[in-house]
């Protein structure tokens, strides 16, 4: 009962304070959509991304590949010069730097098709 409550609590306080309907908080689905981000090892710009979407990660699983392992020689001929790139659910989105906006976007087309 307790452990309810306080969902209930931080549903209504993130309600307020962001304004996501409760259908949203409350919702069925299961999964969430899928950022990918394309990086390798020592990667500052791609640190420097995560630290930007971190307000966001509830809203998404972040996938990290690292484009200098063998297996991935395919994204390492297309983004060793690009990293940090981003696709969301399969799709590119973004790259070098994260792009509020876009990110948003997506996020919202993906939420409001549920």
């Amino acid at each position: 009962m307790i452990v309810q409550r306080r969902v209930m609590q931080g549903a209504l306080w993130a309600v307020r304070h962001h304004g996501w309907p409760i259908s949203r908080l409350f919702s069925t689905r299961k999964t969430l959509p899928i950022l990918t981000l394309y990086t390798k090892e020592v990667c500052p710009l791609c640190d420097e991304a995560k630290e930007v979407l971190e307000p966001y990660r509830h809203r998404f699983n972040l996938e990290e590949v690292d484009i200098t392992k063998p297996d991935n020689k395919q994204w390492f001929k297309q983004y060793r010069y690009e990293i940090p790139v981003f696709h969301f659910n399969g799709e590119f989105l973004m790259k070098h730097r994260v792009d509020i906006p876009a990110l948003e976007e997506a996020l919202k087309e993906w939420e409001d098709a549920a």
